[in-house]
């Protein structure tokens, strides 16, 4: 019986069905060159759903941005080919910032059209909310265009709830409130 890899904290690795390999793993400061490199293989619709409008290019301070984050109130996921940050082509990344308040955090999640559809999305946010139980946020949110259907329909199948907004028309904010969720 061949012995069980062991991985670091918040390393997995997981066959998607379509057989391919991913390695998931927090974001590292070496994964910015591969971030940006891949940004250009992601349709302009993706990125749109994600940053809620038009970029054109992730700049080198984006991504230096995004792939450094405070450990005490930022955690970040990304699902990458499995190999070493900095060489590894990033398909996914899921992200999750605590408010001000200390009690409210906001997640943003991003799956290439590549890997889509294959349950990536759902699982990684489960991560995040594992993070977010963690710290002992209360509530997860996050912004979502209206027409961005899959988005919606995971979050409602994992308890989120729509709050339309009315100073931002076309976006719904989907509230998960995890004290509520741990009481039930």
């Amino acid at each position: 019986m061949a012995a069980r890899e062991r991985l670091p904290p918040w390393h997995e690795r997981q066959r998607l069905p379509n057989g391919r390999e991913l390695l998931i793993r927090p974001i590292r400061p070496e994964d910015a060159e591969p971030l940006r490199a891949g940004f250009n293989l992601l349709q302009p619709d993706e990125v749109r759903q994600r940053f809620l409008y038009s970029v054109k290019e992730l700049t080198p301070e984006m991504a230096e941005r995004f792939t450094r984050v405070n450990p005490k109130s930022e955690f970040a996921l990304v699902a990458a080919e499995p190999l070493p940050p900095g060489e590894a082509l990033v398909g996914a990344v899921a992200r999750i910032a605590v408010d001000d308040n200390g009690r409210d955090a906001e997640f943003a999640i991003l799956v290439s059209h590549y890997i889509s559809g294959m349950g990536l999305g759902r699982y990684l946010m489960t991560r995040l909310v594992k993070w977010a139980r963690g710290k002992k946020i209360e509530r997860i949110y996050g912004d979502v265009f209206e027409h961005n259907q899959p988005m919606l329909q995971l979050a409602e199948s994992l308890g989120f709830e729509r709050e339309f907004q009315h100073d931002a028309p076309g976006l719904i904010r989907v509230t998960l409130d995890l004290k509520k969720r741990e009481a039930a």
